[in-house]
């Protein structure tokens, strides 16, 4: 599918017409970035792990596949492909990708700016809205 705007703003795509992004080794990025929302898709090589961190965004998660250990304000949760996670606002949260690759989608309100880098170095994705670059 190529990317369509169906009306002003409206568009319909598919991951692969979607830029990646290598953001640290074992890690890849894919972002579509709407007025109030991002939707990041997140490929982990195996055994990857991130920092346990918080932001001021909600955040809400879900496996598409491989299985990641997560630590959620102390706790240990093992999630697998169908499983969908919700981190409010300044929760504390990282995750460990277990002995496959793993695919995230990661929803994010409001945009998380700094994904997007400088104006002038803006990071390569999707726009519905002109902001952050045109279709």
């Amino acid at each position: 599918m190529v990317i369509q705007e169906i009306r002003e703003g409206a568009l319909v795509t598919d991951w692969t017409r979607i830029p990646v992004q290598q953001i640290a080794e074992g890690i890849r990025r894919q972002m579509f970035v709407g007025e109030n929302v991002m939707v990041c898709r997140f490929t982990f090589d195996p055994f990857v792990v991130t920092d346990v961190h918080s932001h001021p965004h909600e955040q809400v998660t879900m496996v598409i596949s491989g299985k990641v250990r997560f630590k959620i304000d102390g706790l240990t949760v093992i999630a697998a492909p169908g499983d969908v996670l919700h981190f409010p606002s300044n929760n504390q949260h990282g995750a460990t990708m277990l002995d496959e690759e793993v695919v995230l989608i990661d929803i994010f309100s409001p945009i998380r700016e700094e994904f997007l880098g400088a104006p002038a170095d803006v990071q390569p994705m999707v726009s519905c809205n002109g902001k952050y670059g045109k279709v």
